[in-house]
C-alpha cells in the first residue's frame, strides 16, 4: 500500500487511466476484428467500410501509448494487404 501522498495520489491516476485505456483498447480491437471478419467472409466492401473505421481507432490508439505505434502501423498493413488480395 502507498505511504505518502503522492504515491497515494498516484495509484487514483493509474486507477482513473486504467479504466480509460481498457475502454480505448476494447473499442480498437472490435473495430479490428469487424475488418478481419469481413475479410473472412470474403467481402471486400465491408472489408474497406470497416478498414476506415479501425485504421484511425489504431493510430490513436498508438497515439496514446496504448500500443505501440509499429505494432499499430504493422496491423493496419497487414489488414490492408489482406483486402488487397480480396480484389484478386
Amino acid at each position: 500500500m502507498a505511504n505518502t501522498t503522492s504515491a497515494k495520489k498516484a495509484t487514483r491516476k493509474i486507477a482513473r487511466r486504467t479504466i480509460i485505456n481498457k475502454s480505448r483498447r476494447t473499442q480498437m480491437r472490435s473495430s479490428v476484428r469487424s475488418v478481419e471478419e469481413a475479410i473472412k467472409r470474403g467481402d471486400r466492401d465491408a472489408a474497406l467500410k470497416a478498414m476506415a473505421g479501425a485504421e484511425p481507432e489504431l493510430m490513436k490508439a498508438a497515439q496514446g501509448n496504448i500500443i505501440h505505434k509499429n505494432a499499430a502501423s504493422r496491423k493496419v498493413s497487414r489488414l490492408a494487404h489482406q483486402i488487397a488480395k480480396l480484389a484478386k
